[in-house]
């Protein structure tokens, strides 16, 4: 394939999912021998990005104003100059502006490229999302939401595309870790006992499930199991209110000194090392679930809500760990199966010998991506 120079937009590049996957496509681009060009409002991640070897272009595209109309001109006088062959759109509303951007650009204009990172709520400023000459989803649960909702939208446009790990950053633990496990102890001495410790990731919002997550806990020691829990993510700044009702709620239930609630640990594989079973109780359905492939990468089983991403990857990967939407009683009975490996069988289930993983790997996202810019290059 000739030399491409592909253009990305999205609001900024501070952390996120969004962000991180426009990081891995840049270096793909890059290791191939492209060009690889980045637009948006900035933010902490720009240096990395440029330690790749990728460009970026600092335009506020994401900024919720009139005024942000302004850039579409910029944007294409942009894309003429440097003769971009791809705009890869990633958020709506710098969606909207490299749509307007492409707009009377003739010959010189760019293939469209889209891709949906998250379940939207249906609406004409989301359908812009949709407008990709090629549209990617990150899962099989996008791309049937996608047809839902937008039911003119040409399903041979859409190619799924799963978000991949490396499999180097999350390599298969012995099970149990005790040296993980000490680790974690040290740190958060609640964490102790010789019990089974559960681990929930995940930012302080409701929508994560920690409640759910402090219920199931005390069903587990209610059967007599010295369960502990580990909430890393749920303390941060603002959410000194949630904090403060989830721990009310964890003294009802009589669970309040076994569990830690902390901020997010840089150290996350070493976290699901520690654990003996992972979490993923999100209220509302997610796009994916990149939890759940990170877990069973280091060699751990996963338990959640069977709806979203995470229902797609558990009901595909780990059918043992898919819980019927909200069913307390079924998911503390699917716990203690998974705890006691009657349900998973024994070892671990890393990439290297899950079939089914490899298909989430970070070189299988590049690859496919790449091949979606190839297809419209050609």
């Amino acid at each position: 394939m000739r030399r491409l120079t592909v253009v990305q937009l999205l609001p900024a590049l501070e952390s996120g999912g969004v962000e991180r996957s426009t990081l891995e496509i840049a270096q793909a681009l890059v290791q191939a021998g492209h060009r690889a060009v980045v637009v948006s409002a900035g933010g902490r991640l720009v240096p990395r990005l440029q330690a790749m070897g990728a460009e970026h272009v600092t335009l506020d595209i994401g900024r919720k104003s009139l005024a942000t109309l302004r850039h579409v001109s910029t944007l294409r006088t942009l894309l003429r100059r440097e003769r971009a062959d791809i705009l890869h759109v990633r958020s709506r509303l710098p969606a909207w502006i490299g749509v307007l951007a492409l707009r009377g650009m003739g010959a010189s204009r760019p293939r469209l490229v889209s891709t949906v990172h998250g379940l939207n709520s249906p609406s004409r400023y989301s359908a812009v999302m949709t407008r990709g000459e090629r549209v990617v989803c990150v899962s099989e649960t996008v791309r049937d939401y996608v047809l839902r909702h937008y039911p003119a939208t040409d399903a041979g446009k859409l190619r799924v595309i799963p978000r991949g790990i490396d499999p180097l950053s999350f390599p298969p633990a012995p099970s149990p870790d005790p040296a993980a496990r000490a680790w974690a102890v040290a740190q958060h001495p609640a964490l102790g006992g010789d019990g089974p410790l559960l681990l929930l990731p995940g930012r302080g919002t409701r929508l994560k499930g920690h409640v759910d997550a402090l219920e199931l806990l005390a069903r587990l020691r209610a059967d007599g199991l010295d369960a502990r829990l580990w909430l890393p993510g749920a303390r941060e700044a603002g959410r000194a209110a949630y904090i403060t009702e989830l721990e009310t709620h964890a003294c009802a239930l009589g669970i309040e000194g076994v569990i830690a609630f902390t901020p997010p640990t840089d150290a996350i594989a070493r976290a699901y090392a520690a654990c003996n079973l992972v979490l993923q109780l999100s209220r509302k359905p997610e796009a994916f679930g990149r939890t759940v492939v990170e877990a069973l990468s280091c060699g751990r089983p996963v338990l959640g809500w069977s709806h979203g991403g995470v229902g797609e990857l558990l009901r595909e990967l780990q059918p043992a760990g898919a819980v019927e939407p909200f069913d307390g009683d079924a998911l503390a009975v699917r716990g203690r199966a998974l705890l006691e490996r009657a349900s998973v069988p024994a070892g671990t289930m890393p990439v290297s010998s899950h079939p089914l993983l490899a298909r989430y790997t970070l070189h299988a996202m590049q690859q496919a991506t790449l091949a979606v810019y190839a297809e419209l290059a050609d």
